[in-house]
Parts: C-alpha cells; structure tokens; sequence
C-alpha cells in the first residue's frame, strides 16, 4: 500500500512502540502522516530513539505499565492529551516469559500466569476501555489488536501467552460489535514468527533454523510487513475487516 499521507491529521497510540513491530508501526503510521504517542514500560532509551526518527512532528513519549489496570485505562487520556485527541489505537505491547506448567514452583507458575495475562489481555482491553470515549469523540476510530499465532496452535511452554492472545482474538470480535455503533473499528493481526528484541535469541539460537523452516519460504515474517497489514487495516480503505483476524504467518500455520 501507498503511504502518500493516507493518515495525514490522525493521532495514534501504538503501545509498546520502542521495538520491533511497535516501531515499525509507529514509523509507516508516521510516514503515513500520523501523529504518535509512543508507549513504553520499561525501555525508555529504545522509544525515544523511535520518537527521534519518526517522520513528521507532533508526536508523544508516554510510559506506562499495562499491567497495572488504571495506567493502561488512563493512557489514551493522556496521548489524547499530548496529541489534541486521538483516532488509532495499536495494542502492540506484550510480554512473553516460559513456565512449563509440569515442572514451575507453584508460586512461579502463578506469578507468571497473572503477569503474562495483565499485560498481554486485560491491559489491552483496559487501553480499549479507556480509549473509547476519545474515539467517539473523534467521529470513530480504529483499533488493531497484535496477538500471535499461538492463539491457534497453542504455546505449550508459554502456555499464559497462548491464553492470552487466544483471549485478545476474542475480545477482538466481540468489541467489533459492540462498538460498530461508534463508528470504532477493530481487527487483530495475528503474526507468526518475527525477529523482534522478544524473539532474537530464539532465531538466533541452536533451533533457529528450525523455526525458519516451519515456513515453505524458508524465513520468519519482518516486521515492517505486519506494519503494512496494520496500516491497511487503519486506512479506512478496508474496514470490512472488521472483527476480523488476519493472519500474518508465511504460510507457517495454515489455518
């Protein structure tokens, strides 16, 4: 798809914007001709260099943890506020931490579960919450949910993660329908394998070659082409999409 300022005067919240698909969306967006709030939770040296390369001007650093209820709520108040109001919602931000459920201490077992789950499920359904009123506000909107293949062919050592992004496909369809009245879009791009900071040491590792072969192309997805899905999904160009979920996954997981 052209980027010829198909969004130029729409304000964006991408969570999770610092890295990998995060920044890649918060760039093509930008080059689009969005306005940005970059999220961040911890790294705030990665989002700020995204912020400093975004194309355009006007655009926002935010932190906030996902996994606390209330910040996620009230983050799209605040980019609302840096940004003069706000049109797109990307829940890109996630965790990803392994808890084999036959062999994690009980303790360590819940607490990853109840972690992986605040930031993965109930923070994006908070941010939605709480990016309602603003998207109306604005006429409407859209909302692109980032959940994963592992949604459909399960995360048997990461299992809070599957759960999670199963829920997030979930969720996805059900707000489809119940915010249509507002004019609020919403669809989930499921990707497949990306090199992101989050997947790194596994591509780069002993079963990397593996990974990449899981895919008849012979490599994991980039990116900056879920990038491109989200912009279109974002565009007004292609709202039937909504309450979909798209499949973003080199043919690695045919559904």
């Amino acid at each position: 798809m052209t980027v010829d300022r198909i969004l130029k005067g729409r304000r964006a919240l991408v969570t999770g914007g610092g890295r990998g698909i995060g920044r890649a969306v918060a760039m093509l967006l930008a080059r689009a001709g969005a306005r940005i709030a970059v999220h961040y939770a911890t790294g705030r040296e990665a989002a700020q260099d995204t912020l400093d390369n975004l194309p355009g001007q006007g655009h926002a650093l935010l932190a906030a943890d996902l996994g606390d209820s209330a910040a996620a709520t009230m983050l799209p108040g605040r980019a609302a506020v840096e940004l003069g109001g706000l049109d797109l919602v990307i829940n890109n931000a996630g965790i990803y931490e392994p808890h084999d459920i036959t062999g994690a201490d009980d303790q360590v077992w819940q607490r990853i579960w109840d972690r992986t789950l605040a930031v993965n499920l109930t923070g994006p359904a908070q941010v939605i919450r709480g990016a309602v009123p603003h998207l109306t506000a604005a006429g409407g909107g859209h909302v692109v949910n980032v959940t994963s293949r592992g949604a459909f062919r399960g995360e048997p050592t990461a299992p809070a993660y599957g759960a999670a992004k199963a829920g997030l496909n979930s969720l996805t369809q059900s707000l489809a329908q119940a915010l249509a009245p507002r004019g609020i879009h919403l669809v989930a791009v499921a990707p497949g394998w990306v090199d992101t900071d989050m997947t790194h040491a596994f591509l780069a590792g002993p079963g990397g070659e593996a990974i990449r072969a899981q895919s008849p192309y012979g490599r994991t997805v980039t990116a900056e082409e879920v990038a491109e899905v989200v912009l279109l999904a974002v565009s007004g160009r292609a709202d039937a999409l909504t309450g979909g979920v798209i499949d973003v996954n080199m043919a690695s997981h045919p559904r």
